[in-house]
């Protein structure tokens, strides 16, 4: 999950470091960073808030005067951490719209080219000093969405089941609706108001941990429960057809339809992980380039495979029901497990959301230039932001329309588009990266024709639908 950007920053304020005899301005291996910034625990809020986007972009050597002390592991977890997030609940549905080659040709194809992305933004790091990507933290506003829309998904249901109450229960305290603006206001909203939250951050193992048991349980029910069709929707008329059934629980490879449109930005959603990078990387012990690559190569591959069996699993366990949230379409009425795994995830997203939310507001004043601490202020951009976020929450039909929209909007952006237009601006005099401005440029183009195409399709596929009924 991408906290590691958010936490960073939390950490940083209020922060005063004390002046260090050791570091001066006379120091031959000092130099200042003008137009980087160092995300760093080291390093003050004041010299923290300079950014990339400065016109004067000098190769600077940053991250020689300081030391990392992560090791490559824990670094490989934290990278991971900031992968993983609730993109991983919609690949079942991406792939149950796709088919298992076409979705696995997708995943191949989104996780190399997020690779790719990776190392131009490490170029970009190495050639103007720059150690962090918060400018772009707006892009956690779609993170958001989906974890409150799991609270809206999901509480209802673990509620119900500790109640003793069956699904379709409809008392008022048990509409999604109502309860994720309860757990909003009530639990969300002061954790939001506090100056700090660098605690929180500690939630990211958890939330880790919370994906890798809903995996596992995953692969342990597609054993357990039969055939989807058959079990819940059989009838005596269907039981003497059973070529019927067979086709309803025979996997397919290539599938078109209206919701394929869907795939590529819920996968691109799932690995965006970019604003976390350069801080991770500003951390790694006896940093370079090429450590830092392997270490982004490792995490993407891991993640690649939890993706690929989350999704195979989840399709091969409902086939063509399988919800845009998979978790939901798993019945909690009388199992235990399933409901651990829902208390699990509804606990680590809850604690997540003030983390992301700290990132989102910061950039808003940072783009304001309201840099300077002012409680008024502070609250009622808190609050308001959370009433737009709770509204799309409640308004929003589906998880598959946030995964289109954020996944085609600021998933793109962060993937393809700012790291390539980065990497061209930075090397635009360089002419002996000519191939390498060739290989971005088409980078750029993908991501622009990517936009083009799938922004209409998703706008296209809501007109038909109707913005209401999920399914195929």
């Amino acid at each position: 999950m991408p906290f590691k950007a958010g936490l960073e920053l939390t950490e940083l304020q209020n922060m005063t470091v004390p002046e260090d005899d050791n570091i001066s301005n006379d120091s031959n291996d000092f130099t200042e960073v003008e137009n980087g910034q160092i995300n760093s625990k080291f390093i003050s809020d004041r010299e923290s808030r300079r950014s990339l986007t400065n016109s004067h972009l000098e190769k600077k050597k940053c991250d020689e005067y300081i030391p990392g002390t992560t090791s490559l592991g824990m670094s490989v977890f934290n990278l991971s951490n900031a992968i993983m997030g609730s993109g991983i609940l919609g690949l079942a549905f991406a792939l149950a719209n796709t088919g298992i080659l076409l979705f696995l040709l997708l995943l191949v194809s989104v996780t190399l080219l997020s690779i790719y992305s990776i190392y131009l933004l490490l170029v970009c790091s190495k050639e103007t000093g720059c150690m962090v990507y918060e400018k772009l933290g707006e892009q956690n506003v779609g993170a958001m969405l989906s974890y409150l829309f799991i609270v809206k998904n999901e509480l209802p249901s673990a509620i119900k089941f500790l109640m003793g109450k069956d699904e379709n229960f409809p008392a008022w305290y048990v509409d999604g609706r109502i309860l994720v603006v309860i757990v909003t206001f009530g639990i969300i909203l002061p954790l939001c108001l506090l100056k700090n939250l660098g605690y929180l951050g500690y939630t990211s193992g958890f939330s880790l941990s919370c994906m890798v048991f809903f995996l596992i349980v995953v692969i342990y029910k597609k054993f357990q429960i039969p055939c989807y069709e058959l079990e819940l929707n059989a009838t005596s008329s269907m039981l003497s057809n059973s070529s019927a059934h067979e086709h309803m629980c025979k996997p397919k490879y290539v599938i078109f339809n209206s919701k394929t449109v869907y795939a590529l930005p819920t996968i691109a959603f799932a690995f965006v992980c970019h604003p976390s990078v350069l801080p991770i990387y500003s951390e790694l012990k006896d940093r370079s380039q090429k450590k830092m690559q392997l270490v982004s190569n490792i995490s993407f591959f891991a993640m690649f495979v939890m993706y690929f069996m989350t999704a195979i699993f989840g399709y091969l366990t409902f086939y063509d029901n399988v919800q845009s949230d998979l978790l939901h379409k798993y019945q909690s009425k009388d199992d235990i497990l399933i409901l651990t795994v829902r208390l699990a995830v509804i606990v680590a997203v809850i604690l997540t959301v003030p983390v992301l939310f700290f990132t989102v507001r910061s950039s808003l004043f940072e783009l304001a230039r309201k840099t300077k601490f002012d409680l008024c202020r502070h609250v009622v951009v808190t609050f308001v932001l959370l009433v737009i976020i709770n509204l799309l929450v409640i308004f929003i039909p589906t998880m598959k329309d946030i995964f289109g929209v954020v996944g085609v909007t600021s998933a793109n952006m962060l993937i393809f588009i700012l790291p390539s237009s980065l990497y061209l601006k930075i090397t635009h005099q360089d002419g002996s990266k000519l191939t390498q401005r060739i290989w971005a440029s088409l980078f750029l183009a993908l991501g622009i024709m990517f936009s083009l195409v799938s922004i209409p399709l998703v706008i296209y596929d809501w007109v038909q639908s109707g913005g209401s009924a999920e399914g195929h």
